[in-house]
């Protein structure tokens, strides 16, 4: 087979994902309900659509699943789209914050009389707690404590963010969101099965 040839499949599955990951952001950007937020709400809540878009590659990285990433170069992208899924994190409720610090004080202290806001204060904590663990991996004497922990809030950071976006009726438009959330946990299930389970039998 030609070198094109074997490029193909390869660029099909880049343009499926990136379609995939961001076309939901895309199509919020033309939502009307921008013209009624200002700056700050905005860029924090583009972070925050940007985070789970995030979560879609980050699982996929790390298995060695996409063409041209796989083994050292798929972790190390694994831990870069990490720090990147951090910082839109803290954009997301840094912008909200500006927007309205009680409501947001309301949230981060659990008082809040909106139910997404539990499943999004615990999802913040989890990437927060899984960027610290990230930083301290090298200072931890059992590496498969780390590995078990770090996917225990992996899943659930995924299953929070996830339950925290469908129950919010904002920017995003509705058949893509439910769309990336269903593809993210199935990403992110399959890819704990695989590594977790499939192949630790396989080598064992």
């Amino acid at each position: 087979m030609t070198g094109p040839g074997r490029r193909l499949p390869a660029i099909l599955i880049w343009a499926l994902l990136l379609t995939a990951a961001f076309g939901p952001v895309v199509l919020a950007a033309f939502s009307p309900w921008l013209a009624y937020r200002d700056a700050a709400y905005i860029t924090g809540g583009f972070a925050g659509i940007l985070a789970l878009s995030l979560l879609l590659i980050q699982p996929l990285m790390v298995a060695g699943y996409l063409p041209g990433l796989r083994g050292p170069g798929g972790r190390r992208w694994h831990r870069r789209t990490g720090v990147a899924v951090v910082v839109c994190v803290v954009a997301h409720v840094g912008g909200l914050y500006i927007t309205s610090p009680p409501d947001t004080l309301d949230a981060l202290l659990l008082v809040a009389p909106t139910p997404f806001s539990v499943y999004g204060v615990t999802a913040m904590w989890g990437v927060l707690l899984t960027g610290l663990m990230a930083l301290a991996r090298r200072r931890i004497a059992r590496p498969v404590l780390w590995r078990r922990a770090h996917n225990a809030l992996a899943a659930v950071v995924v299953v929070a963010t996830v339950v925290h976006a469908v129950q919010i009726e904002g920017a995003m438009e509705l058949v893509s969101k439910w769309a990336l959330c269903i593809a993210v946990l199935v990403a992110t299930a399959v890819t704990l099965l695989d590594m977790r389970v499939l192949r630790r039998r396989a080598s064992g």
